[in-house]
């Protein structure tokens, strides 16, 4: 964990870019998996901006809907993208070659100590960034819509 939490922090604004860019060339060939699970990638509306953001995330899929984590490697500070889908709900997802529309909506409290045994389960990472920060790491559902 500790080498995730260095790359992450040293290179991981570049290779993300490189991520990104290779992930929609290949329509998901590359990028969709990765050593540390599936990765999708959430386009959402900027909050402040209005411009189109595009953030590759890890993700567990379940019942067919879609979880991500706000962990932003434990940084004390939530994504940007969190913001994001907090004001503009219906975003734009690319799970390996799959692309829809869906419906972001963030786990109240509850709903959220629900799945998250299940969800650091799939990629213990995220236990591991809570104990980097104060924050709850917050967990956004992802449903598509028809």
């Amino acid at each position: 964990m500790k080498l995730t939490v260095a790359f992450d922090r040293t290179i991981g604004r570049a290779s993300y870019r490189v991520h990104l860019r290779l992930y929609r060339l290949t329509r998901g060939i590359i990028g969709h998996r990765s050593p540390a699970g599936p990765m999708l990638i959430l386009e959402s509306i900027g909050h402040r901006t209005g411009i189109v953001r595009s953030n590759p995330l890890l993700y567990v899929a379940r019942e067919g809907r879609y979880f991500v984590v706000a962990s932003n490697g434990g940084r004390a500070r939530n994504p940007g993208w969190l913001f994001n889908v907090r004001n503009h709900e219906v975003v734009k997802v690319q799970a390996g070659s799959k692309k829809f529309n869906a419906v972001a909506r963030e786990l109240n409290d509850d709903e959220r100590n629900a799945v998250w045994p299940m969800l650091t389960s799939s990629y213990g990472g995220w236990a591991h960034y809570e104990t980097l920060t104060d924050r709850s790491l917050r967990v956004i559902e992802l449903t598509p819509t028809s």
